[in-house]
């Protein structure tokens, strides 16, 4: 709202977002109508990506009324320090993977992730996440049977 003429103002970050979504969801959807394959009872290879499309659509037109009507909440400012540290981890978990394995990757991403929310104390974040980390890879390989890049730590236990 504006704070001297008391009208609502347009907010065109949340447009754009809207626009966005709107080209996410007819993407979608051209893409669901290109899909080909058999069907049971009606519901074939088709039916999540036209219900995908649908959501994407509505939030869409919801987010475009909400962004000309200046009804979102007014938003507070970003803070560039926790931005950087997860994607940081993001990406020093990128490089690592393949070379430390899952775990360590992981566990990098995790303790970067509780820096950013505060938690600095990387001595002892660090190793907490590998070992979450390890927990969950041994679910996926012993469980599920699913092979998760295996590293160091990782090859212990193969």
């Amino acid at each position: 709202m504006d704070s001297q003429s008391g009208q609502r103002r347009l907010d065109k970050a949340a447009l754009v977002i809207g626009l966005a979504l709107a080209v996410l969801g007819l993407l979608v959807f051209y893409d669901a109508s290109k899909l080909a394959g058999g069907s049971y009872a009606r519901i074939g290879p088709t039916a999540f990506p036209y219900a995908i499309a649908a959501g994407l659509l509505v939030l869409a037109v919801w987010t475009i009324i909400e962004a000309v009507t200046g009804r979102f909440p007014p938003r507070e400012r970003d803070s560039i320090g926790p931005i950087a540290w997860i994607v940081g981890g993001l990406a020093a978990q990128a490089l690592l993977l393949h070379v430390g394995g899952f775990s360590i990757a992981t566990g990098v991403l995790f303790a970067a992730t509780a820096a950013a929310f505060g938690k600095r104390q990387i001595w002892k974040t660090l190793p907490i996440g590998i070992l979450l980390s390890l927990a969950v890879w041994g679910v996926f390989y012993g469980l599920l049977r699913l092979r998760l890049p295996a590293g160091p730590i990782e090859n212990l236990f193969l």
